[in-house]
């Protein structure tokens, strides 16, 4: 270590500060190529694809409408409602907000829009970091070695919290490091963001008192490794609270926080799981399970009749298989898509769900980040794929809520609207050829102004998943310039030698399509304005398009 820490006063490392890549270089006191080796050694599997650039930040979220009034006291509440987002944010209305969440047919693409819009390059050009191999480091065998993403978090004082892969051993080290990597530019006044290799790129993310760090060989951007580090940390206040957080490393800066959180590692495991293969975290947005718009209503209905006589419930979640049934919230009070993430990913990594009734306190970090509220979580029946959520303020609402929950089982039993959601899960999914958009290869469409998207299954040709990660870093780079803080972008057309990708930004959608590199400007543009016709068509299917109240 003392070697590691003298080595810091050497030679200039290439450093992302504050969203810009630039070259810190302070009186020749800077960061050893060794130390940089050190952590690529041990994280970098003994070959890796290059990775693509990208630039700028991803949107995280929709915004609150700004009439949104504070949530309702929660208990064990400590500190002011810190419910704002930290994200970028998109300009339209709230989810859920009774918008319509289509508009498609009113919106046609032109010749010459594509023509003005196409992209000859997405590549900005950065100095990656050098190694110098005459001060690498041989680094200690282990797991870490053959996988290609790692996350890693731990406190200020460089005690290790959590790793994705590895053990403890080495993780005490290999925080020191990280820390004091931190440290060190931290003290010059300035904040390391990221660190490039041509094979390696290691993304740091400071929310004190916690450090947490992205490492990926993949080709993941360093914007879309920020936005998987921000709901790690979102999915630790949730167990927690922002609150009861920043008390403990107040009183004890060298905490040991794995006591506190023994039990929720496969929370945070599965989180980065489906964040590699789930659209709906960059697109900041929830899936719907496709159904009639009565079956929808009548669940609706009926969770308002029975729960909303239950005081102090917030909000009725009804999730089937991972897509949104409905949502019933409290009237002026609204769930960020991202809190709906941390909901659907806490039902899919507790099987005890499935088997019983459970009373869950529930932080959700948009929402209130200083307190719990308390879920009453239970299926449908043993054989449904149907989790209802009963959310509310009063820790001692079980019984009442269990109540209301028997009531609404029983009426979505009788008029059939249980057998209708298993019956619609098992139908869900299309293809493109199934909707006869054959020339299409993939696409995403999300609705902004309610949060919402769809998308079909990949193509034959998108099955390996080397190929769906190439496909998800073009979408990325597409919705990076988007929303680039320095020249946003509405319209873009871009062709490699596998594909080519238009995407679209309007008011009301958020549009991603992608073609054969044969396909001509005009194919893309007949394709792009059928879609946008059946996406008006099956919006009410599709798509949660009113917002009911208590």
């Amino acid at each position: 270590k003392l070697i590691l820490l003298d080595s810091l006063l050497q030679e200039t490392l290439c450093v992302s500060v504050q969203g810009y890549h630039i070259t810190v270089n302070m009186l020749e006191a800077d960061l050893a190529p060794s130390t940089c080796t050190l952590l690529t050694d041990l994280l970098t599997p003994s070959s890796s694809p290059t990775i693509p650039s990208s630039s700028g930040p991803l949107s995280l979220s929709a915004q609150p409408s700004p009439q949104l009034l504070s949530p309702p006291p929660l208990p064990q509440s400590d500190s002011p409602s810190q419910s704002g987002s930290d994200s970028d944010s998109e300009q339209h209305s709230h989810p859920w907000s009774g918008e319509d969440g289509g508009g498609g047919g009113a919106v046609r693409l032109t010749q010459a829009q594509l023509e003005a819009a196409t992209i000859n390059s997405d590549e900005e050009q950065f100095e990656d970091a050098k190694s110098s191999p005459e001060v690498e480091l041989e680094a200690p065998e282990s797991v870490w070695r053959g996988k290609s993403k790692h996350i890693f978090v731990l406190s200020e004082a460089g005690k290790p919290i959590y790793s994705l892969h590895g053990d403890d051993e080495h993780l005490v080290s290999l925080g020191g490091i990280m820390q004091a990597l931190v440290s060190f530019v931290a003290d010059s006044g300035d904040s390391i963001r990221s660190i490039r290799t041509p094979d390696c790129t290691i993304v740091f993310l400071v929310k004190s008192p916690l450090i947490l760090v992205g490492v990926t060989t993949v080709g993941q951007s360093s914007s879309q490794l920020t936005v998987q580090l921000s709901y790690i940390h979102s999915q630790i206040v949730s167990v927690l609270t922002l609150a009861q957080l920043n008390r403990i490393f107040d009183q004890r800066r060298n905490y040991d926080l794995r006591r506190m959180l023994s039990g929720s590692e496969r929370l945070m495991t599965s989180l980065s799981t489906s964040m590699d293969r789930d659209p709906s975290y960059f697109l900041s947005a929830v899936r719907c399970l496709p159904l009639p718009s009565p079956t929808r209503d009548l669940v609706s209905e009926t969770i308002i009749r029975f729960a909303g006589k239950v005081s102090d419930v917030v909000f009725g979640i009804l999730i089937a298989d991972n897509q949104l049934v409905t949502l019933v919230r409290m009237k002026k009070y609204f769930i960020h898509p991202a809190d709906l993430h941390l909901i659907f990913n806490l039902i899919n990594s507790t099987e005890s769900f499935k088997h019983s009734e459970s009373w869950t306190p529930l932080c959700l970090p948009k929402f209130d980040s200083s307190g719990f509220l308390h879920a009453h979580v239970s299926y449908m029946s043993d054989t449904s794929p149907a989790c209802l959520l009963l959310i509310t303020t009063d820790r001692n609402a079980f019984f009442s809520l269990s109540g209301a929950r028997a009531k609404i089982v029983e009426r979505l039993e009788r008029h059939g609207a249980i057998a209708t959601i298993s019956t619609a899960v098992e139908t869900a999914s299309y293809t493109t050829d199934s909707i006869d958009l054959g020339e299409v290869r993939h696409f995403l469409y999300k609705s902004r102004t309610s949060a919402q998207f769809t998308s079909p299954l990949y193509s034959p040709c998108y099955q390996m998943e080397g190929d769906r990660r190439r496909l998800d870093s073009l979408y990325l780079s597409m919705q990076n310039r988007f929303h680039s803080v320095s020249l946003p972008l509405k319209l873009g057309h871009y062709s490699t030698h596998n594909e080519t990708v238009l995407g679209w930004l309007t008011q009301a959608f958020e549009l991603y399509a992608v073609f054969s590199p044969n396909t001509s400007k005009l194919g893309v543009i007949t394709a792009v304005n059928k879609l946008l016709r059946w996406v008006k068509r099956e919006e009410e299917k599709m798509f949660i398009l009113t917002a009911p109240t208590f």
